[in-house]
């Protein structure tokens, strides 16, 4: 077997009950994954946990789901023990969490700055961290970013500028972790088709994103869909896995840098 293919992996996926995270989910199973490990935040598994664990076991795969809030580094430590005792080692991590605010400046709290920070800074170092610690030999990670980084634009200050640093973290994981061929990659989409996108979008910005990228009018929502990301997400971390360090916007043409 390739050292590349996904056939046979181990896959943990943050968030990967739903949305994109339950897209990935599914199409890791799909392409031969040994486990796919999904882990919810919610306390009540109502999120399609179970639609997302039987469509994993469909395709043949074992499937593990594991609940958690992963703002403190305790929290991801653990997710990352819990994986390793429920099917060993990760081949291959992925990261969608995510947190939007959409305000000006001087309307954010504190308290709202320091929520954003931690799920959009904070944890995903952690992820990072507890890849690389747990990852074996060869194995790949992906970050979901934002395609806002390459954006000129107000109000999302506390949302892009918290994702900023992953593109930092990135880098220097990809250094960090290179020498045990370990790749580690972040996909920042356009504005999604999901409900992550529409409860910080009033109805005029939705109708705006919604035209805004060159190939608008090809997507089935003028949106990103999550299956246009997903096969990025997939090839990175098997056939592209010489890509490492990088940030990469998967946008339609909404945004570039």
């Amino acid at each position: 077997m390739s050292r590349n293919s996904i056939k046979g992996k181990v896959v943990l996926i943050t968030g990967g009950a739903k949305n994109l995270g339950g897209l990935l989910a599914r199409e890791f199973a799909r392409a031969g994954a040994g486990a796919v490990v999904i882990h919810y935040h919610s306390d009540v598994p109502d999120n399609g946990v179970e639609e997302t664990l039987s469509a994993i076991r469909v395709e043949g795969a074992q499937a593990v789901a594991l609940q958690g809030d992963l703002t403190s580094a305790g929290a991801m430590e653990k997710l990352f023990a819990d994986a390793v005792a429920a099917v060993g080692r990760p081949d291959i991590a992925i990261n969608t969490i995510g947190m939007v605010i959409k305000k000006p400046i001087l309307e954010i709290s504190e308290a709202e700055f320091d929520q954003s920070s931690a799920v959009n800074v904070k944890t995903a170092f952690f992820f990072l961290k507890e890849a690389g610690r747990h990852l074996n030999d060869n194995g790949k990670i992906c970050t979901l970013v934002s395609s806002l980084l390459g954006a000129y634009t107000p109000f999302y200050a506390a949302y892009e500028g918290l994702k900023a640093p992953v593109e930092h973290f990135t880098r220097a994981a990809s250094k960090e972790f290179g020498d045990r061929g370990i790749s580690v990659t972040a996909i920042g989409p356009g504005p999604m088709d999901t409900s992550f996108f529409y409860p910080a979008e009033e109805s005029a910005a939705v109708d705006y994103h919604k035209t805004a990228a060159a190939l608008s009018k090809f997507s089935k929502t003028g949106l990103t869909d999550i299956e246009d990301i997903a096969p990025w997400v997939l090839f990175l971390v098997s056939d592209g896995w010489w890509m490492t360090g990088q940030t990469i916007l998967v946008n339609g043409g909404y945004t570039t840098k």
